[in-house]
């Protein structure tokens, strides 16, 4: 299961990286991390002061996302004898997330805003990005938690905490590469991100109904299926 997994990971990562919650605020992103002013339609800071703030930030939140994913695994060790339960389950959790992402269910608990603050400094340093980027993985948002607690969900449904952990792994990546790029591109123009914002209605539309086909996939049990023939080609295997 975990190959299919691993792809859905990372796509569910740049899916979340294009969300309302996060796509438009990039900008004030950068600004926070690295103390930048805007100007001249970009933001203008050091691109080598970007590039270390940027990357600390993104190691902060990762460090959060592999930490739950083991948690999870770990968790999902302790219900190893009712696997297809546990996936079923699972499964059918997925389905919801999915399902209010694309606006088909309202349900006003999985909107609910959970965030963990860093205290603002005046010193503004890559230990503060890695802090922000904690904050910012331990931040509960609605589109990017219903997204994140499908991958966590996952991870619990996993053979090995190992697994779990390189899901989280991969998601980061997922949301951290173009965190990244988009942070590089504003420094030289923001309307990237204005035609980007324009679309983001259909990019969370789009998310909601591969979270739907994932939940499906786990439900049914077809995951371990696909995932038993993708095992032939070693692209898809770590």
């Amino acid at each position: 299961m975990e190959n299919v997994s691993v792809l859905f990971a990372f796509t569910a990562g740049m899916l979340s990286f294009l969300s309302p919650c996060v796509f438009p605020l990039i900008p004030a992103y950068v600004a926070n991390l690295t103390g930048s002013t805007l100007g001249d339609n970009r933001v203008e800071v050091s691109k080598s002061l970007l590039l270390a703030r940027s990357l600390s930030f993104i190691m902060g939140f990762s460090f959060i996302f592999v930490m739950m994913g083991a948690s999870a695994s770990v968790l999902g060790q302790i219900f190893t004898h009712n696997r297809d339960i546990v996936q079923k389950i699972s499964g059918l959790l997925i389905i919801i997330f999915g399902l209010q992402m694309a606006g088909i269910l309202k349900l006003r608990f999985l909107m609910m805003e959970k965030r963990w603050e860093a205290k603002q400094t005046g010193e503004k340093n890559v230990w503060r990005s890695f802090i922000l980027g904690m904050s910012f993985g331990a931040g509960w948002t609605p589109c990017v938690g219903l997204a994140l607690s499908s991958i966590l969900l996952l991870a619990g449904s996993a053979n090995t905490v190992y697994s779990g952990m390189v899901m989280l792994f991969v998601y980061s990546l997922g949301l951290g590469i173009p965190f990244l790029a988009i942070s590089l591109i504003i420094t030289y123009s923001l309307r990237v991100v204005r035609k980007i914002n324009r679309s983001l209605g259909l990019l969370s539309l789009i998310n909601g109904w591969i979270l739907i086909g994932m939940g499906l996939l786990l439900f049914t049990g077809q995951l371990q299926k696909i995932s038993a023939w993708l095992a032939g080609f070693t692209f898809f295997t770590y």
